[in-house]
């Protein structure tokens, strides 16, 4: 790969790196105006074209990598030397990964301008959304994997104005280009079907006409010649029967989806509010954390702790951590949610591993092949199917080209069902799976001590023996909290020092808590802040009984009390218009989708909505309703229950 560089002249300079020695980099999205504007290879090669048009969106990627921190920087006009089929070709069957490996991916929309003059926010967006949407950027073939490859993109106007990224304006490229709001979020592209994709890119256009179909094969995961010439139909037959070639492995892989667990990990730490690297990265100098990852002889991490420590988010650090500390390693993991029927049963965490698994690595599909091509789907839904599953991963953890170094299960005591299962398949799996180490996590609960005492191979982290590593990570957390809500509500000092002082002094380390005190500050007054302050009880169980307390004495009590009693007994988390149909007459409001929404703020220390789906803030608060009875106030569970499921 051929990158680019700030030289001594003040211009720029080309270096080749091999595969393996990549430096980071930062890559240019843009749309190409005349062959004649464009800074070409031989143009760097010979500081030539300073004077071009085409120059000013090299500089400015070169700034922009400045700012972040990158020394090198991607662009599809410069880095290829077109005159060269051979560099041609292998150039455009490795732009996806090129663009997926990037550090940042910066989209330069020429037709695009961020209106100088001072606007009030809104008015200032007004100026340039129209724009964005007409963009000639969101017409044209190569884009489309520019869009979708990398892990982030952010768009800049013309002048170089910031303007969004494709996570906080992903409602808005919804809207334009009608791609899945999964896949703008990271979902991997493979979880969708053939001709969504083609649908992704049905009226885009291309320079020349065989790239329509060229500029497809990182999106299919695919590669083929580049054979200009051969011209569009030919092209497009080329890659369809590619992807026939690749279909029948892609459908077994397919069914065996039931959730991409890097999905549930975005949701997870977008519904707990980010993840905090203060919160987590004391287990990285941890001597059992250490110990567990320097000595080949331990292969189970258990890390164990009470609710609300912060153990979910702990894994999520980690897997970042994991995938830093070696970036060749695979890693396999499972969130195990009671609340969510989806993930909370042991089959489900199996399929979600191997699912993972051979997304990331996969020529492991072949162990699928092998019983999926005689028996089809129904493999994964007979009463065999454990063992049936249970074989193949067996056959992949002692596959000699394995590249998985780990697999992370959470929650573990949230599998309801089968756990026993799973707890014995992690058990006898461990010594078949030398080369992989494993972390499970869970409350602190006897029956799965029990069940992990006979391994000798594992290293047991206590959290409440790390009281002190818990203690200052969750000191941080207050501060960055606190700091988010002073900046949100505009507090003063002295209010933003007594919420401080509070919540450090009542916290109990328990992230959870400090979570819910927050949560339930954002939507108090700023003059209500400090005599409310006190309202808010030390302890889980008394903060969720004062909650349901604040709940009674709303105008809402009764909805509200329903919404809670649905939510808590239905088998999977529940979309807005589902629970619209399930809780009955809103009261003739106009709006009941949107009205629910607001509604279930009102029970923001139970509830927190993603998208259009309603999650239990965490796996307490659904405990607390079932046991205190509130559940099923009208004596409809079951027949609740039944009508979701």
């Amino acid at each position: 790969m051929r990158l680019l560089r700030h030289s001594e002249t003040g211009y720029f300079s080309l270096t080749q790196f091999p595969d393996n020695a990549i430096p980071p980099y930062a890559i240019l999205s843009h749309t190409w105006g005349a062959d004649t504007e464009e800074v070409t290879f031989d143009d760097i090669t010979n500081g030539k074209g300073k004077d071009k048009p085409g120059c000013e969106k090299i500089y400015f990627c070169g700034e922009q990598a400045a700012r972040d921190k990158l020394d090198y920087f991607w662009i599809d006009t410069c880095c290829i030397n077109k005159s060269s089929d051979a560099e041609l070709s292998e150039s455009i069957n490795s732009m996806f990964r090129w663009y997926q490996c990037a550090k940042r991916c910066y989209v330069y929309l020429s037709d695009v301008s961020e209106v100088e003059q001072k606007r009030l926010d809104k008015e200032a967006k007004s100026t340039w959304e129209g724009a964005f949407q007409q963009s000639r950027w969101w017409t044209r073939g190569w884009t489309l994997q520019e869009l979708l490859a990398p892990t982030s993109v952010q768009f800049f106007s013309k002048e170089g104005k910031y303007l969004g990224d494709r996570q906080s304006l992903a409602e808005l490229i919804q809207k334009i280009t009608g791609i899945n709001i999964l896949a703008l979020q990271g979902s991997a592209l493979s979880n969708f079907e053939t001709s969504i994709k083609l649908k992704w890119a049905k009226n885009r256009q291309t320079t020349r006409e065989e790239d329509l179909s060229y500029s497809l094969l990182g999106i299919f995961g695919i590669s083929m010649p580049v054979i200009y010439g051969e011209g569009k139909q030919n092209a497009m037959r080329r890659l369809m029967r590619e992807i026939d070639q690749y279909e029948p492995d892609e459908i077994y892989v397919r069914n065996l989806y039931i959730t991409d667990p890097r999905d549930d990990k975005m949701r997870i730490e977008y519904v707990k509010g980010g993840l905090l690297e203060d919160s987590y990265r004391w287990v990285l100098q941890n001597s059992d954390f250490q110990r567990w990852q320097d000595d080949r002889q331990c292969q189970l991490l258990w890390i164990k702790g009470d609710p609300g420590k912060g153990k979910t988010m702990l894994l999520c650090g980690l897997v970042n951590e994991l995938k830093s500390m070696d970036k060749t390693a695979l890693i396999s993991y499972f969130f195990c949610q009671h609340t969510d029927a989806r993930l909370n049963n042991a089959m489900s965490v199996l399929q979600g591993l191997l699912y993972m698994i051979i997304r990331q690595q996969p020529s492991l599909v072949s162990h699928l092949r092998r019983i999926y091509q005689f028996t089809g789907q129904r493999h994964f839904n007979d009463v065999n199917a454990w063992f049936s599953l249970s074989e193949i991963f067996t056959d992949i953890l002692q596959d000699p080209t394995l590249e998985c170094r780990y697999v992370i299960i959470d929650a573990v005591n949230e599998c309801v069902v089968d756990l026993p299962k799973l707890l014995y398949f992690v058990v006898q799996k461990l010594p078949q799976s030398s080369q992989v180490k494993w972390i499970v996590s869970s409350r602190n609960l006897w029956y799965i001590e029990e069940w992990l005492e006979g391994v000798d191979t594992k290293v047991i982290l206590d959290l409440e023996r790390n009281a002190e590593s818990v203690s200052m990570a969750v000191s941080k957390f207050i501060q960055h909290r606190v700091l988010q809500l002073a900046c949100k509500k505009k507090y003063n000092n002295k209010t933003r020092d007594d919420v401080l002082d509070y919540l450090s002094t009542h916290a109990n380390d328990t992230f959870l808590w400090v979570a819910l005190v927050c949560k339930n500050l954002e939507s108090i007054p700023r003059w209500k802040t400090l005599q409310n302050l006190n309202a808010f009880p030390p302890d889980l169980i008394e903060f969720y009984e004062a909650n349901i307390a604040w709940i009674g004495m709303s105008d809402n009590a009764d909805l509200c009390r329903r919404i809670l009693s649905t939510v808590a007994i239905v088998y999977r988390p529940v979309r807005l218009e589902e629970l619209s149909s399930l809780v009955g007459t809103l009261g003739g409001m106009t709006d009941e989708v949107e009205s629910l929404r607001e509604i279930i703020g009102l029970c923001g220390s139970f509830l927190s909505i993603r998208g259009d789906t309603i999650y239990f803030v965490h796996q307490s608060a659904k405990d607390f309703l079932l046991m205190s009875g509130l559940t099923d106030p009208e004596g409809k569970g079951g027949e609740t229950a039944l009508i979701v499921n």
